[in-house]
């Protein structure tokens, strides 16, 4: 009970946003196997899916940008309505037509509306969340997530190969009824307004830029660059590892799926657990650890690349470091930056972590097509192995940098 405890005393709107979370990830059905579908189903080559998915990224950073300034002027609840309203059309639209380029059409608008929401779902969080309790309500929102997504890959999986269809039908409804939860439910938006000392980093700067902000807070940059390397290297567990099973096993939509429903369960059984048992470690140490058993789960992986248990075993470990990783990342910047900036630097974290992702998807693509498997991955590994060591600076900095936050 202790562990469900911990997370009492928030806002309604919290709470309404994890059930959200909930029924949305219930439904998404696509992203987890959309490397497969374009891979097996449409007949690209690792190449082409790279050049593809890096192309629709490309249109995204505008959309990020855009989304970030929307969300620190406009009213963040009808923005997250109007985007999901628009990927509600464009799922259900994608399961009434033949598959195809239209289809790919389809799921990239939708993307764009939802990078569009992006930055005001997060700031919405930290708007109204004191400080305190940021990392019990980021904890919920991603727990939210998992839950729906322990069955959803699974499923996806099984789809695939006759009724794919389905699955985009499954996605439409699923936003829809998130989307109206948030519509009925969600209505005090009004932000907290922090009196603790640790407070004096947000207060807000209406007249400073995005980039003047993040000028003032060198270590906030290192952050970015550190959890941007962190997301190139971890996106590969939805690029490379599933090429990497389709290349030796007949199976590997179904194997895929239940790896990628086996994070979601992990994640739901001991994100509760590691907030509870790490509450008192800072943001930077949180970081540092999750950093290093993503490395561990890569590592033991590719050790056993082709003995389908191992899978599990790597994804566990895996896991466990995504749970560190995630639990680190929103408490420390909403704590950092200026609270009428938030909507701008998400859209910013957005768009770097978009470069580096798309960027490093183009050159493992080449290199698995021309090298082979392992030297894409040896870069892979070269990158969290940067990202690791810029964290562990990060450590001593950011307790120089904002004393208050430590006291």
């Amino acid at each position: 009970m202790k562990l469900i405890d911990q997370y009492r005393g928030l806002r309604r709107e919290n709470y309404v946003l994890f059930f959200g979370r909930i029924v949305t990830s219930l439904g998404s059905m696509i992203w987890p196997v959309l490397t497969l579908i374009l891979n097996q189903k449409m007949g690209l080559d690792a190449s082409s899916i790279a050049v593809l998915l890096t192309a629709a990224s490309i249109v995204m950073l505008p959309a990020n940008l855009f989304g970030g300034r929307l969300a620190d002027r406009r009213n963040k609840k009808n923005i997250i309505i109007v985007g999901d309203l628009v990927s509600i059309v464009c799922y259900i639209a994608c399961g009434l037509v033949p598959l195809g380029p239209l289809t790919i059409g389809l799921i990239m608008v939708a993307s764009l509306f939802q990078t569009i929401e992006g930055p005001a779902y997060n700031a919405l969080v930290a708007d109204i969340t004191p400080t305190r309790d940021r990392e019990k309500a980021y904890s919920l929102l991603y727990l939210g997530a998992n839950i729906g997504m322990i069955l959803a890959p699974t499923i996806a999986g099984f789809l695939m190969e006759n009724y794919l269809w389905l699955s985009f039908i499954i996605s439409g409804v699923s936003i829809g009824m998130s989307t109206f939860m948030i519509w009925k439910w969600v209505q005090d938006i009004t932000p907290v307004k922090d009196e603790g000392e640790e407070a004096v980093y947000q207060t807000a700067q209406e007249k400073a830029s995005v980039f003047s902000v993040l000028k003032k807070n060198p270590q906030v940059m290192l952050f970015l660059i550190a959890t941007a390397l962190y997301y190139a290297a971890y996106h590969q567990y939805e690029f490379l590892m599933p090429l990497d099973m389709a290349a030796v096993h007949e199976n590997s939509a179904v194997i895929f799926g239940t790896v990628t429903s086996t994070n979601c369960i992990v994640v739901v059984l001991f994100t509760p657990i590691i907030t509870s048992l790490f509450r008192r470690m800072c943001d930077t140490k949180k970081l540092l650890t999750g950093m290093l058993l993503i490395l561990a789960g890569y590592g033991l992986f590719l050790a056993l690349l082709g003995f389908i248990p191992a899978y599990y075993a790597s994804m566990l470990v895996f896991t466990w470091g995504e749970i560190f990783c995630t639990l680190a990342e929103g408490p420390y910047m909403t704590a950092r930056i200026p609270s009428s900036h938030r909507g701008r630097v998400n859209s910013v974290i957005g768009v770097l972590q978009t470069l580096l992702i798309g960027g490093f998807d183009i050159v493992l693509g080449r290199i698995y097509d021309n090298a082979g498997s392992l030297q894409a991955w040896i870069l892979v590994l070269g990158a969290l192995l940067i990202a690791i060591v810029i964290a562990a600076f990060l450590i001593r900095g950011d307790r120089k940098a904002y004393p208050k936050l430590y006291e």
